[in-house]
């Protein structure tokens, strides 16, 4: 089934998390850096229809329950009583800026704003956003360490050969974060592995030595060998220094093991050297991973998007877009976006024809569009104002369906809010409920005695013997009862005590006459 994939190249990519390698590259100069953005941009393409992949949200996911984890079993062996390593101390340290990182790479990450970032389209990150490879490469080639002023220069000199889009930018901050918590992963990962590794190889020390309640057994070893074929280097490196100058008796477990490091093409001293070359430097970048996180998190990010846009540029050199606060350059930023994406120009184009639009000449590419003397001179007009339609239609911009309900609630302006507000009014006063059409202004429409039974003057809060009108309207005479109708007419001549013989009927009660 593989084989048949792989011919109709159906088979999926290599995944850049099948490995447990730490992140680290060759480490680079500054020069060398900007040298190496430059060939990364010449290498790198994108596509309008990327290859379906796992997330970075996904495995940020993965990697914040393995850190977790990592973590508790950092904590349960410092508990015990254990010694721990530089690396394991930092993470243990410093959890709660990791679990920091990731609440904020969650919340700066939705899924809207991961699909608009551009895709590449070949190399070990296919699939995934551009602008992942190039923070995968800053933090390689500088062993996780960040620097502000190193990442602007990577960036300027990536951009001098192919320009970033405004939202890969922005993402820039949120991609170092996910690099950095892969990193710190599989660091962790190696430093619970090796832990476990040297317990094991303390438990075959005790059983060779008998040591700590443990009977001596000489094949310990070898029967440890029947079950993991393979010795990791931290495994290698505790039975080397627990067994080195012990009795003469044990001696033949440890030329056994030189045997079989020789069969693979090493030997003790040289494992132990590398093992503890490797655990400096994963100390070393443990640290570079927490102290980036914390540099990170200070600096002042738009002012390095705005140093860093090349769109900033076009319309600082051009207009008045220095001057105007950052909610407004924010504004016309989503516009030029929005305009890029319903076109077939990039963003930097779109920029560069508003500039054009609003000197009121043309340009070769896209055709600029003339609007009133005065206000046309400001990029707001054309992208924001009465110009809209009209650029629009010179870039060839063609808006999403869902969009139509708020560029006709643009296109008719204030007059539609109004219009609005009256014709709601409307609806409600022709609503069932309404005061009655005939009831004269200033006039009160009786409620209904049968419907709501509050007649007697005992229920209105009057005194026994009392009856009260329509709406409060006393008769002190308790001989007479009232029995009106549901006009309202009748109710407003009944209040006045005029003759509404016709409308209400008033009948002396005998029964009840004193």
């Amino acid at each position: 089934m593989s084989i048949l994939r792989t011919l109709l190249g159906l088979e999926p990519p290599a995944s850049p998390w099948n490995t447990d390698s730490i992140i680290r590259e060759e480490l680079f100069s500054i020069e060398r850096l900007e040298e190496h953005a430059a060939s990364l941009a010449r290498a790198q393409s994108v596509t309008d229809r990327p290859l379906a992949r796992r997330s970075l949200n996904a495995r940020l996911s993965d990697n914040d329950s393995v850190l977790l984890k990592a973590y508790r079993a950092i904590a349960a062996a410092v508990g015990e009583g254990h010694a721990i390593t530089p690396a394991a101390e930092w993470l243990i340290d410093n959890y709660h800026l990791v679990e920091e990182q990731i609440r904020q790479i969650k919340d700066d990450l939705p899924p809207r704003f991961y699909r608009q970032l551009p895709k590449l389209a070949s190399g070990p990150f296919i699939g995934y956003p551009r602008v992942f490879g190039i923070a995968w490469a800053c933090i390689a080639h500088s062993d996780s360490r960040f620097d502000p002023e190193t990442l602007r220069r990577f960036v300027r000199a990536y951009q001098q050969v192919q320009p970033l889009t405004i939202g890969e930018l922005w993402a820039v901050a949120i991609t170092l974060r996910i690099v950095l918590v892969e990193n710190l992963r599989r660091a962790a990962e190696r430093i619970v592995s090796s832990r476990i590794a040297r317990e094991a190889a303390d438990h075959v020390a005790d059983q060779l030595l008998g040591v700590n309640g443990m009977s001596m057994d000489a094949e310990a070893l070898i029967r440890y060998h029947e079950q993991d074929e393979t010795f990791s280097p931290a495994f290698v490196v505790q039975v080397v220094k627990r067994l080195r100058d012990q009795d003469p008796r044990v001696t033949p477990a440890l030329t056994w093991l030189e045997n079989r490091l020789t069969a693979q093409h090493t030997n003790s001293d040289a494992v132990v050297r590398d093992e503890h070359q490797r655990q400096g430097a994963s100390n070393v970048t443990v640290r570079n991973i927490i102290t980036s996180m914390r540099l990170i998190s200070d600096v002042n990010w738009p002012d390095f998007f705005e140093d860093a846009s090349l769109v900033d540029a076009v319309l600082r050199d051009a207009s008045d877009f220095a001057s105007m606060d950052f909610a407004t350059r924010t504004l016309y930023r989503s516009v030029i976006e929005e305009l890029s994406r319903g076109s077939a120009h990039t963003e930097l184009e779109i920029a560069r024809a508003v500039i054009v639009a609003t000197a009121g000449g043309d340009d070769d590419s896209i055709d600029g569009s003339r609007g009133e003397p005065k206000r046309e001179r400001d990029p707001g007009y054309h992208l924001l104002s009465r110009g809209r339609r009209a650029f629009e239609s010179a870039v060839g911009y063609r808006p999403p369906f869902g969009n139509w309900a708020g560029r006709f609630n643009a296109s008719i302006g204030p007059g539609g809010y109004i219009g609005a507000v009256l014709l709601v009014t409307a609806i409600v006063l022709a609503l069932p409920g309404t005061p009655s059409r005939n009831a004269r202004p200033g006039s009160i429409v009786a409620p209904n005695p049968r419907v709501t039974g509050v007649d007697s003057g005992s229920r209105r809060g009057g005194r026994p013997g009392e009856s009260r009108g329509h709406a409060g309207i006393r008769r002190d005479d308790a001989a007479w009862s009232c029995v009106a109708r549901r006009s309202s007419r009748a109710f407003e001549n009944h209040g006045r005590g005029a003759d509404a013989a016709d409308d209400c009927r008033c009948t002396r009660d005998p029964d009840r006459a004193p």
